[in-house]
């Protein structure tokens, strides 16, 4: 797992049977109270095998080219029955769940088993001071130079800030 993200609440997923390459966002509904990748908690909720049904901000790809008609193809409307590919060693205690990794598969009952897939995880990084801290001070600097010294104290990096 260490070269794979778990996937949270905003992450982006897609059929491969969609008439013209669409994604719909991943809401997580079935947990509250575990977050990935933020400060706040309110955010990114971690997305787990428990996360079925219409569980996407739209519920559609776009039309499906499964299913044909003579004026087109009808819409989809996305349903997801069952994950594979989650991560078993871990169970949320809250859903009785297993995360959903960015490698992990959805089914639809029109496109069959693994049809649906993540293209983003949905985490977002967001620095920190500690992670400031950690950081080469001279790389930081370059890179922001409205901080005279990442390193300094919280008091020195207020005192720095270009207002």
């Amino acid at each position: 797992m260490s070269d794979k993200h778990l996937v949270c609440q905003g992450a982006k997923c897609q059929c491969k049977f969609s008439e013209a390459p669409q994604t719909d966002v991943l809401k997580v509904k079935t947990q509250k109270k575990t977050f990935l990748n933020e400060k706040s908690g309110s955010k990114k909720l971690l997305a787990t095998n428990k996360d079925i049904g219409q569980t996407l901000e739209k519920n559609t790809f776009g039309k499906c080219k499964l299913q044909p008609t003579s004026s087109g193809n009808l819409p989809c409307q996305a349903v997801i029955t069952q994950w594979t590919g989650f991560y078993e060693k871990v169970t949320l205690e809250e859903n009785k769940g297993n995360p959903l990794l960015e490698d992990s598969k959805g089914t639809c009952p029109i496109g069959g088993p693994d049809c649906i897939s993540i293209t983003n995880h949905g985490q977002q990084g967001e620095g920190t001071k500690a992670q400031a801290k950690k950081g080469n001070n001279a790389a930081q600097n370059q890179a922001n130079p409205v901080f005279k010294d990442f390193n300094d104290s919280e008091t020195q990096n207020e005192k720095n800030y270009i207002q």
